[in-house]
C-alpha cells in the first residue's frame, strides 16, 4: 500500500532535505524514525528538495509498505520520537499511483526579510537595507510571469531535463513595519531558483540593476549574469498542491 505523510521542518541543522554522504538530512533521520517504528526498511520519495538551510512549513512525501497502518497511531509515535525540530502533521493511505513529485501541481515558497535589526527573527529573516524599494522589486518579479527558461537562476550542473518552469505567483508583500515576505508559486522549480531569483530581486530593490536589467539577465540564460543566491535560512517551503 502506498501512503502519504505530511510533515514540517527547521532545516538550520540538517543538509537538506535529501540523504547526503557526508551529512544529516531530514530525509534520513525521517526514514530511520520510521523503520525503527514500523520495523521494517522504509523509503521516502518527497514532494522536492530543499537546500541545505531551508525550512519546510508543509512537506509531503510518499511511501510503500505491505502493512495496513494505524496512521493515525504512527503519527503520534513519530512524533515523540523525532527531535523537536520536525513534526508530523498526519500518514494517510492515497492511490498506488499517486507519485509525491511527479504528480504534484505546484509548490510555494516564501521568502522572508526584516528592514530593521531584530534579535527574534533573525535567525530566520534576512535583513535588508532600510530603503530597499520594494515597489521596484514587485515590478521586477511581475516580468517572470513572461518567461519559462530561468536557466540563469539554475544552480549549474544539474541532472534536469529542461530548465523550463511556469511561474503563477511572485509578489513582495508587507507584514509589519518591519517585516516583507516574497511569495512564489510555480510548478516545478530548479535547484537554487528562489534564492537566486530572490538574490538578483534584492540588487533591483537596491537599485544596483534596472528592471531591463533583470529581464536580460533571465534572457541571458546563464547563471554567472544573475545575483548572488540569498542565504537559506530565510527561505520556506509552504505548500504543495496536488
Amino acid at each position: 500500500m502506498r501512503y502519504f505523510i505530511y510533515f514540517q521542518y527547521n532545516g538550520a541543522n540538517y543538509h537538506g532535505w535529501q540523504r547526503q554522504p557526508n551529512g544529516i538530512s531530514i530525509q534520513q533521520v525521517l526514514e530511520d524514525a520510521m523503520s525503527t517504528l514500523m520495523r521494517t526498511p522504509i523509503a521516502l520519495t518527497g514532494a522536492g528538495r530543499t537546500d541545505a538551510g531551508v525550512h519546510a512549513r508543509y512537506m509531503t512525501a510518499h511511501f510503500d509498505t505491505e502493512s495496513t497502518l494505524d496512521a493515525e497511531h504512527l503519527t503520534k509515535r513519530l512524533n515523540v520520537y523525532l527531535p523537536a525540530d520536525i513534526a508530523v502533521f498526519k500518514i494517510e493511505p492515497v492511490e498506488n499511483d499517486l507519485h509525491a513529485r511527479f504528480d504534484a501541481l505546484s509548490r510555494t515558497y516564501e521568502y522572508h526579510v526584516h528592514t530593521h535589526k531584530d534579535a527574534f527573527i533573525n535567525t530566520q529573516s534576512l535583513q535588508v537595507q532600510p530603503n530597499i524599494r520594494f515597489d521596484l522589486m514587485n515590478q521586477a518579479a511581475a516580468t517572470l510571469f513572461d518567461y519559462i527558461d530561468f536557466t540563469s537562476f539554475s544552480k549549474l550542473h544539474t541532472d534536469v531535463k529542461t530548465n523550463n518552469c511556469t511561474i503563477t505567483h511572485a509578489l513582495w508583500t508587507q507584514v509589519s513595519d518591519n517585516r516583507w515576505v516574497f511569495t512564489i508559486t510555480a510548478n516545478r522549480f530548479l535547484r537554487n531558483m528562489v534564492r537566486a531569483i530572490v538574490g538578483t530581486l534584492l540588487q533591483v530593490g537596491t537599485e544596483k540593476i534596472s528592471i531591463d536589467d533583470f529581464k536580460r539577465i533571465i534572457e541571458s540564460k546563464d547563471r554567472c549574469q544573475a545575483g548572488t543566491s540569498a542565504p537559506a535560512h530565510a527561505l520556506f517551503l509552504v505548500d504543495v498542491t496536488y
